[in-house]
């Protein structure tokens, strides 16, 4: 038997520590969202605290079927007035610490899953 070594198709999370994660072999030390296909900086510039509606309703652009949100270092939630359109879209919404979105993400993934990942970093 023989056996060779296989790679995930699209993205992956290989690494993060506190102001930074790991998309392959790049370095992000910015708030990023991730698909399989995509890799969008910029996301939420201001942090947190400075959500807005138009945030979460931009997400809605890759057309997932679950957006993971990686709030920090600790799990924070953000006011349900702001995640309407994932609401109204019918699309599940997961709010978890980055580091659990990062290994959450990598898991849906790899099972093909139509998920982002706003990841909340810096």
């Amino acid at each position: 038997m023989k056996f060779h070594l296989s790679t995930p198709d699209g993205n992956v999370i290989t690494g993060m520590g506190p102001g930074w994660v790991r998309i392959g072999a790049e370095e992000y030390r910015a708030n990023v969202v991730l698909t399989a296909e995509a890799i969008v900086t910029g996301w939420a510039a201001a942090g947190f605290d400075a959500l807005t509606e138009s945030d979460f309703a931009g997400l809605l652009v890759h057309a997932p079927e679950i957006v993971l949100l990686g709030t920090g270092d600790t799990i924070r939630f953000p006011h349900p007035r702001l995640t309407r359109a994932i609401a109204e879209a019918r699309v599940g919404l997961e709010v978890m610490d980055t580091p659990a979105a990062c290994r959450t993400y990598n898991i849906l993934a790899s099972e093909g899953r139509k998920v982002v990942a706003a990841l909340v970093v810096a």
